[in-house]
């Protein structure tokens, strides 16, 4: 739980890196295959997205589904906890969306 007084700083220490709100934002459409999740992070290396994804499933905002075929297939997907995050998610990009015209 929270870990210190201030709320907004627990809720940074879960999503507040470059790429986490990212990889978020993308699973809000839904389950991807991890390829295809990377692609829609272009700028996100291959380490950096295994690390992000590793931390996002630990802290419960996400889900790993391993299908056992060949090659494998992994599926990530938005947890409820992580589904909780929506409207965060789609006003930070609402946001940036009206300030990038300006």
């Amino acid at each position: 739980m929270m870990k210190n007084n201030c709320p907004l700083n627990y809720t940074m220490s879960l999503i507040g890196t470059k790429w986490k709100p990212l990889v978020l934002f993308h699973l809000l459409e839904g389950a991807l295959r991890s390829g295809v999740l990377q692609k829609k992070v272009p700028e996100i290396s291959n380490k950096m997205f295994t690390q992000t994804v590793r931390e996002l499933e630990k802290d419960g905002l996400i889900s790993r589904k391993v299908y056992a075929v060949v090659p494998p297939k992994v599926e990530y997907n938005l947890t409820t906890r992580g589904k909780s995050l929506e409207g965060i998610l789609r006003s930070l990009d609402k946001w940036g969306l009206e300030d990038c015209k300006h």
